[in-house]
């Protein structure tokens, strides 16, 4: 299920100059669609989250979900190659990849890195502070995990001990359990290197070993099917089980009750089996293919599966009889998609249809929007009474191409599709999430035994409306059918063409069809009117392969037999452009929204960009499997693109729209640089770049648990040039000139009483009843209120600091006083520098250094305006009597304007962009 093979490992110079990651307009973004594949997943529980979180693997990476609702949480970086196995514990996830092994911290960080091996990893299993890996060459290290050193190394002869699988049996301090090719097990103590014992029972294969609940049994899965409980203490078979379907691919025991053991098969079953009873307790086919995993949840009655058929399912044990029903999905599609087209104006959602007949929708916003519409079938009703999974014979062949409109996909049925061999065209509702009624088949082909005619579908359009769908078949008939009825409504021609038709188009008026076909002739048709003859006929050089339609600009893009693309107005009926330069078969084309470019795929490889006004190509690249179908997002931010033999629908983001890009006119036979195809991550990451040196011993590790390891600190200050704000609330700053009358808005009506304060023991009144005598309370001493002064002038503690800065020159202990005070106090302060209010000319002096202090730092540039403008109306008359107030008062003029005037371009430049972006969306 590989979606991207890197052909050298990353990080070297010869991988960069092997494939770039982007175009000259088209970058990789990442791959949709992708939800496991053949390596079993595996589990870890987060006390801090109170979940589970699930980890798939996609190929290069894995992706990390949550139970509750499978709700994608992140995907790692890109691995050098496939990943062959996945462990987890308590802080880390495992992985291996090229012989090497990655210790991941909440499945984005790299922490350890293990290299040693000789061939790929294909066992994990971490044991405390170690972890044990098992290689191809069937070797076992014991690696320290803190220190990246092998601990122990083991080597066993492939022949007489093959490993196929390991297990820690819980409480069996240092011991582990193999499993082997040949059917034998063995205990290894791998602290004194020896093996503990050997057993053998059974000569197949074992496939899976998984420890019970129940303290020295173990359940032993064999390729033959055979499922034994084994006491390993006592080298005793307590109970067996024979899966007759085949393989046993994995183990689990249920933890939250009942004594349940889930067995998973390689024909996509499961099978529950009752261990109190020693019976078959329910079976369930869960997948299409094999079971790769099937892990009970702890004290959970459900059951987590995946499988390589791009899926991962949740069961749970609800039913009456004590067997499983399905409980969420996240699937994709288990064959490849031939066809994908974008849904709507938004541009979040991509249909797609594929070669498993299926029709499904894949946002581009979350994985949690994804849904399927079904699997075509001839009979419904039929194939809704039979288990999914089994072989339906009324299933349809898969879907080559289709058609959608959302003009009248709230009413009715608004998707037509075509598909292989079958004269059937079937109908499906977006709205619904559901296939339609409707199998639209013309009277001339009306049969019992449909799939005989050598006539079949080959090209479908929906009109505009959203009312009808024409088709046209190989026989060259073109057919009108309304959508909401399923009633035909014309014919064109009889037939229209001589040999198959090849492209189907209508103008958004419904005034025009347009058709062609293999013959090389397109021909124009009036939609209702007289549609016996065309309007008119237009000769091509050699046969039409393919037509694709730019309705808002009415062109036409003919794509030809013989590799050549031809534009074509639809109104003035004549060829505006020609384009030549894929050397194969082409298999889709595309305009963009503003119909300026043409892209264009072909079984080259390549994908080209056509600029139709200069008549160049202005991009074009090679992927690493051919493109089969290309769609063009409404907004033109994303190109979508699905490939041959590969799953998931690849999104190119368009760096025109968020950088300048200049294009120049390419040669189009110029050989096309080799990009790479999108992954799941969105700024795919290099291991080995992205590898970070930490030194965290244990300790403070098991105390980090789930949080982040490093925290970033944002400095005070980016830069010295930049204006700096300080941060603080706009309340702090921002009524400062208001003051006096927000004051006057708060005054209370009336003065505050002050309570008068209780005595320690109550004065009590005589008699019969419970009284306390307040009257005769002590009363205060009145407090002396003559201060004396320390010091000649009465100085606040800013105007102080204030004064020391003539000697001292350092504005910043000031600046910092300043800012931690209130907004009254702040105006209080500023206020008591002048003379008649108990201050000196030199503190006011010195204010306005130290304003033009932060006017000079480019720090706190709001607070140096607000206290100016303070100072200036608290003092304005009073700073005329003293010449040196004024000269400073100039220079602080001057520094201020020129900070200030680099605000205000900033603004008014930012202004009129954003006034020139609403006018041009207008």
């Amino acid at each position: 299920m590989t979606h991207l093979r890197s052909e050298v490992k990353p990080g070297s110079e010869e991988r960069k100059s092997v494939f770039k990651d982007s175009s000259c307009i088209f970058r990789r973004n990442r791959a949709l669609g992708y939800v496991s594949n053949q390596v079993p997943a595996v589990t870890r529980y987060v006390q801090r989250r109170r979940d589970t979180l699930l980890i798939t693997c996609i190929g290069r990476s894995f992706q990390v979900y949550t139970a509750n609702h499978f709700r994608l949480l992140h995907v790692s970086g890109l691995h050098p190659d496939e990943i062959t196995a996945m462990a987890t514990d308590r802080l880390h996830t495992y992985t291996a990849s090229n012989k090497c092994i990655y210790a991941w911290r909440a499945g984005k960080h790299i922490r350890h890195v293990y290299r040693g091996h000789q061939k790929d990893v294909h066992l994990l299993l971490p044991f405390g502070s170690s972890l044990i890996a098992i290689d191809r060459q069937n070797v076992l290290k014991v690696w320290n995990i803190s220190t990246e050193d092998v601990y122990l190394e083991v080597p066993f002869r492939s022949e007489e001990f093959q490993i196929t699988a390991v297990t820690h049996p819980p409480t069996y301090i240092n011991k582990i359990v193999l499993g082997s090719q040949q059917g034998q097990l063995k205990i290894l103590n791998i602290k004194k290197n020896s093996v503990v014992c050997t057993l053998s029972h059974h000569h197949s294969r074992i496939t899976c070993i998984e420890p019970s609940p129940a303290l020295d049994v173990v359940a032993v899965g064999h390729g033959d099917g055979t499922i034994i409980l084994l006491n390993l203490k006592f080298d005793e078979v307590l109970m067996s089980f024979q899966q007759d379907w085949g393989q046993v691919t994995n183990l689990s025991f249920r933890t939250d009750g009942p004594p349940i053991l889930v067995s998973a098969c390689s024909n996509g079953y499961m099978a529950f089996w009752n261990l109190e009873e020693r019976k078959l307790a329910g079976q369930l086919q869960a997948h299409e293919e094999s079971v790769t995993t099937a892990i009970c949840l702890p004290s959970e009655p459900v059951v987590f599966t995946t499988s390589p058929d791009n899926s991962m399912r949740m069961f749970v044990f609800d039913m009456p009889d004590g067997g499983a029903r399905q409980l969420r999905i996240r699937e994709g599609h288990t064959k490849p998609p031939f066809c994908i087209r974008y849904h709507g104006s938004s541009g979040v959602s991509i249909l797609s249809s594929g070669e498993d007949s299926t029709m499904r929708v894949f946002s581009t916003i979350s994985e949690s929007l994804n849904k399927s519409m079904g699997r075509a079938t001839y009979n419904p009703k039929a194939t809704k009474k039979k288990n999914r999974f089994e072989h339906d014979k009324y299933g349809m062949p898969p879907i080559l191409e289709f058609t959608s409109d959302t003009t009248r996909e709230k009413e009715w049925d608004n998707i037509a599709a075509i598909h292989a061999g079958v004269i059937q065209t079937t109908t499906w509702s977006f709205g619904k999430n559901r296939m339609g009624e409707h199998r639209l088949v013309p009277k001339q082909f009306q049969n019992s035994n449909r799939t005989n005619f050598q006539s079949e579908p080959t090209c479908v359009v929906l009109t505009h409306c959203g009312n009808f769908v024409i088709i046209g078949y190989s026989s060259g008939d073109i057919e009108r059918f309304n959508i909401q009825s399923g009633f035909h409504r014309a014919s064109y021609g009889s037939p229209a063409h001589k040999m198959a038709v090849r492209g189907l188009a209508s103008d958004n008026l419904n005034q025009t069809v347009i058709s062609g076909c293999s013959e090389g002739l397109l021909k124009f048709w009036s939609f209702k009117g007289k549609v016996d003859k065309p309007l008119a006929t237009l000769r091509l050089a050699d046969g039409i392969a393919l037509i694709r339609q730019h309705r808002e600009s009415s062109m036409l893009a003919i794509g030809l037999e013989t590799f050549k693309i031809f534009v074509v107005d639809m109104h003035t009926r004549v060829i505006v452009r020609k384009f030549v330069g894929h050397t194969a078969k082409l298999n889709d084309l595309t305009f963009s929204p503003d119909s300026r470019w043409l892209i264009t795929a072909a079984m080259d490889s390549t994908i080209k960009v056509w600029d139709i006004p200069s008549s160049y190509m202005v991009d074009h690249f090679r992927v690493e499997a051919p493109c089969v179908s290309l769609s063009m997002s409404p907004n033109g931010d994303f190109l979508a693109t699905a490939h041959v033999g590969l799953l998931g629908i690849y999104l190119w983001a368009n760096k025109t729209l968020f950088n300048q890009v200049s294009l120049r006119s390419i040669d189009p036979f110029e050989p096309a640089p080799y990009v790479g195809l999108p992954t799941n991550v969105c700024d795919a990451m290099e291991l080995e770049d992205g590898i970070k040196e930490l030194e965290i011993d244990e300790e403070d590790e098991s105390k980090l648990g789930e949080q982040v390891d490093t925290k970033y600190e944002t400095p005070t200050q980016l830069s010295q040039e930049l204006i700096t704000l300080s941060g603080l609330a706009a309340s702090r700053w921002q009524n400062l000139l208001d003051l006096e009358l927000i004051k006057q808005r708060n005054k209370p009506k009336a003065p505050p009483k002050t309570p008068k304060q209780a005595p320690f023991f109550l004065p009590t009144v005589s008699g019969l009843e419970l009284r306390f005598d307040v009257q005769n309370g002590q009363k205060e001493e009145d407090e002396s209120r003559i201060r004396n002064a320390s010091t000649l002038n009465n100085l606040t503690a800013f105007g102080q600091l204030l004064e020391e800065t003539a000697d001292t020159l350092d504005f910043a202990p000031a600046v910092a006083h300043l800012t931690q005070l209130g907004p009254s106090m702040v105006d209080f302060e500023i206020k008591s520098l002048h003379p008649e209010a108990g201050g000196t000319l030199l503190a006011m002096l010195q204010f306005l250094k130290l304003v033009k202090f932060m006017f000079g730092t480019n720090l706190n540039f709001e607070l140096a305006q607000s206290y100016l403008s303070v100072f200036l109306r608290s003092h304005g008359l009073g700073l005329t009597e003293s010449p040196d107030l004024i000269k400073e008062l100039r220079s602080v003029s001057e520094v201020q304007q020129k900070a200030w005037q680099r605000v205000e371009e900033k603004l008014i430049y930012g202004t009129g962009v954003v006034a020139a972006l609403r006018n041009f969306a207008h």
